[in-house]
């Protein structure tokens, strides 16, 4: 692994091509994955169109390309809907190419995904082959492209724009890009509000490049500007839009929280996901779905664990250890954690380490198994309760 505490180094020729059957295996998974949806949504009479482009938060990132802030619903229990709570990097890309093609913005939207998905697919192949090498990097994009709600990264979501801006901030880092780092940071934190995450790798990633850095020779030192510049910039784009949202609401910093709060948003330490969890026990009905959380938080959990003991470098342990708090420490609709956790992909790397180390007839067999469930189960979940 590149020292942080070095100047970078020229990034070796290629990269696209050693990506290349990563990038290819993650299209498959990815075709199958919505030819599943197309077959299971005409069998129930439904549109799969509809599905991925504007139903639940996609509906909701397309009225902000259309009407700007200022929409909300209110509820008969008294909530409101602001959708001032949807970060707007993606709802610009949005109006920005349904300006210069024929596209809707929905469609605009879907087409945003489907591009960032794959270059998400990149950025963590070249992550984990810089910190691995090039076989767990296809195997690590492999088994982020088959994860159970892996459909959702062709959705007009913004989980493929900010994994693809997380991973390659993270990939700039970890080779002492500390401007691009801090751009991609910057761009990540107006996309979603789990933006701080890649902040907090960037900011972890410079202090301990500072402290190590204190006795460097004189040649060395020319290059610490560009790590203060990109520490800078990681934060402006987060801490701009919750600013921004505080002066419209008049509430100040605490203006985004009560944006969230309508949507009955918010970080409690986990306690309302365990008092949720807890209550599937009450019943042997529901016994067998608490389990699962159990089983699923403690997966999770567990996975954490492993990059902690196998030395994962700081950046992606502090972004997948953020990603994973805020996620599973939410008391936001507990339907919603899978799809919080997809941009968590260095959780992934420990399996695929595991997979790489199969022979290539064995692996191909466990990732192709893998693909056709996550295909069914995101095929059932979207024509079912889906993923708000």
């Amino acid at each position: 692994m590149t020292d942080l505490a070095t100047p970078v180094a020229p990034a070796r020729p290629g990269i696209l091509r050693r990506a290349a059957p990563a990038l290819l295996g993650y299209a498959a998974v990815r075709v199958l994955g919505l030819l599943a949806l197309a077959v299971w949504s005409a069998a129930r009479g439904k549109d799969a169109h509809t599905l991925l482009t504007a139903r639940w938060d996609a509906l909701w990132y397309s009225r902000v390309a259309g009407l700007g802030y200022g929409y909300e619903v209110r509820l008969p229990n008294g909530d409101v809907h602001s959708n001032l709570a949807f970060f707007p990097l993606l709802p610009w890309l949005e109006r920005l190419l349904a300006a210069v093609t024929p596209l809707t913005y929905a469609d605009a939207g879907f087409a945003v995904a489907l591009l960032a998905s794959l270059a998400a697919a990149w950025g963590v192949f070249a992550v984990a082959e810089h910190v691995y090498g090039r076989r767990a990097g296809v195997c690590a994009v492999l088994l982020w492209a088959v994860l159970p709600v892996g459909i959702v990264q062709s959705m007009a979501y913004s989980e493929s724009l900010f994994t693809a801006l997380a991973a390659w901030s993270l990939y700039a880092v970890l080779t002492g890009r500390w401007v691009a780092a801090g751009a991609l940071a910057l761009l990540a934190g107006l996309t979603r509000p789990v933006g701080l995450a890649v902040v907090a790798a960037v900011w972890a990633a410079g202090l301990t490049s500072i402290r190590r850095n204190r006795s460097a020779a004189p040649a060395e030192r020319a290059w610490r500007p560009a790590r203060a510049l990109g520490m800078a910039l990681a934060p402006l784009g987060a801490a701009g839009y919750v600013l921004w949202v505080g002066h419209r609401t008049g509430r100040g910093p605490l203006g985004y929280l009560d944006v969230q709060a309508g949507w009955r948003n918010g970080f409690d330490g986990g306690y309302a996901f365990a008092r949720f969890t807890a209550e599937k026990f009450t019943s042997l009905a529901s016994a067998p779905a608490g389990l699962g959380l159990v089983v699923g938080v403690g997966l999770v959990i567990w996975l954490f664990v492993l990059g902690v003991r196998g030395r994962q470098p700081l950046p992606l342990l502090v972004y997948a250890g953020v990603v994973t708090a805020l996620a599973l420490c939410a008391s936001s609709y507990f339907g919603s954690k899978p799809r919080l956790l997809l941009p968590a992909f260095p959780l992934l790397l420990p399996p695929a380490l595991a997979l790489a180390r199969l022979r290539t007839p064995r692996a191909a067999l466990v990732v192709a198994g893998a693909a056709v469930v996550s295909a069914v189960y995101g095929a059932f979940w979207l024509n079912g309760s889906g993923p708000p």
